[in-house]
């Protein structure tokens, strides 16, 4: 299932518009406050949709039977660009464990790239839901290698994929890998370039929320 939330013309349309715009890109906390926002509607709405159990709650004057969630999910991300993503979502599921995998294009002379994996922290994700945030999806190279890095450690009960902007391309790409998840959009892009960048897209995500890095 893709469900792309700026068809709802809600405010992630409009926080997507400032993401792509190149005048508002000036402002890296407000880059990373509006990957935060569009994270934390789209984990409001993967909570709709998780195991919710009845618990009675002790208050000052009395008791309250009131629901609750009945299991918490894994937060995963990629470093370092999905990191405003999962603060987003680490802001509604407080009580998350958190996965960490770094996974970086390593670009080659003739315009191809190899996708690198080089560290991963996680919990146990043994039959657990996992809710694994990028802001883009390209090609969907490196998402696809993190999730099967990720499910080396354990089978995922439930996966569900945020992201800011993803290309239709990408989509198709994860979707082939894996049929069952949901991917969350904050907008959805048909164009690629030859070298993987989404058109119009908004960049590159990780230089606009922390700085360019250096190349090689």
């Amino acid at each position: 299932m893709v469900i792309n939330l700026s068809e709802q013309h809600s405010l992630v349309s409009n926080w997507v518009s400032e993401l792509r715009n190149v005048e508002v890109q000036q402002e890296r906390m407000r880059f990373r406050l509006n990957l935060e926002r569009i994270a934390e509607v789209i984990g409001y709405e993967i909570s709709k949709k998780m195991p919710w159990e009845e618990k009675e709650i002790t208050t000052p004057l009395g008791t309250s039977n009131s629901k609750v969630l009945a299991e918490q999910p894994v937060l995963a991300t990629i470093l370092r660009a999905g990191l405003g993503m999962h603060t987003g979502l680490l802001n509604y599921f407080d009580k998350g464990d958190n996965a960490f995998i770094s996974a970086y294009r390593k670009h080659n002379p003739d315009g191809s790239f190899d996708i690198h994996m080089e560290y991963m922290s996680c919990p146990e994700i043994e039959g657990r839901i996992v809710i694994i945030s990028d802001p883009m999806i390209a090609t969907g190279s490196s998402l696809v290698k993190s999730i099967e890095f990720l499910k080396e450690e354990g089978n995922i009960k439930e996966l569900h994929i945020v992201c800011a902007i993803a290309c239709t391309v990408g989509i198709e790409y994860v979707k082939r890998a894996f049929p069952k998840a949901t991917i969350w959009c904050g907008d959805i892009d048909d164009e690629i370039t030859a070298k993987g960048y989404i058109v119009p897209g908004l960049g590159d995500a990780g230089d606009l929320a922390f700085g360019a890095k250096m190349q090689g």
